[in-house]
């Protein structure tokens, strides 16, 4: 899964892809590396980022959509949004998924919004907001916490009829250095939730506040996670190196063959 951050303010390629066509070129480098999904974020979720309105919001992704399902007709378009009219729109103008940082928390309907649509919906941990999640990291036990988590989110979409569901542990959201990598370490024990895992750790904080780098310099420890978390049951990583992240995918495979 490919990273098409379209904010300005996203922790690693904010404000780079700002007119169509950079996107486009983006888009196309991507698609041709080998990306199976590219994901449109017109939102950032990252630590303390500002907050956007709806509208803005719109206003940020629907163009792109359009452009890309006009340029690409076969492309797999995701929507990182959490909330639902901005995924129905994005859905109507040719979006086929929605990747919801929140699992339907931060927008009660849209739950039932993806259920109408009859989209694929990734569903994330988190607690709290982009604004308020780095307080919210006590657990009494992490894996067990999101297994719970996700029991209980996975119950309700499949109440309201949504199929294909896909869960994403959330790495960096509301959680610790420490936890990071206690989630990536005991990562398997999430396929008790039978449900294809994604993985999210592309160029973050937990790479490079350990390598003592920057987000900039962290494609080679992004590599070495993407890796560790494919052996330990990752379906998807999504990335904004798809090159690389291909290139784990093949090499892992080789071990499994």
């Amino acid at each position: 899964m490919g990273i098409l951050n379209v904010t300005p303010d996203s922790f690693y390629d904010g404000g780079r892809y700002r007119n169509m066509s950079a996107i486009l070129k983006q888009v196309e480098t991507m698609l041709n590396e080998g990306a199976t999904f590219i994901d449109i974020g017109a939102y950032s979720s990252k630590p303390n980022a500002n907050h956007v309105s709806e509208a803005e919001e719109l206003q940020r992704i629907i163009p792109i959509v359009e452009y890309l399902v006009k340029n690409f007709p076969e492309v797999i378009l995701s929507v990182d949004t959490f909330r639902s009219q901005v995924a129905k729109q994005c859905v109507l103008a040719g979006a086929s998924m929605i990747n919801d940082i929140s699992a339907g928390h931060l927008d009660k309907a849209m739950l039932k919004t993806v259920a109408e649509l009859s989209v694929p919906y990734i569903m994330m941990h988190m607690r709290g907001t982009p604004q308020t999640m780095q307080q919210l990291t006590s657990y009494d036990d992490l894996i067990k916490d999101i297994l719970i988590y996700f029991s209980e989110r996975i119950a309700v979409a499949r109440n309201l009829g949504i199929i294909d569901l896909i869960i994403d542990p959330g790495f960096g959201f509301a959680k610790t250095l420490e936890q990071n990598y206690e989630l990536l370490d005991k990562l398997e024990l999430l396929q008790m939730a039978g449900l294809p895992l994604l993985a999210g750790v592309s160029r973050k904080s937990m790479i490079y506040k350990i390598l003592e780098n920057s987000s900039a310099e962290a494609l080679n420890g992004t590599t070495v996670l993407n890796t560790i978390a494919l052996q330990k049951g990752a379906s998807i990583l999504r990335v904004h190196d798809v090159m690389e992240a291909v290139e784990c995918i093949q090499l892992t495979q080789q071990l499994k063959a």
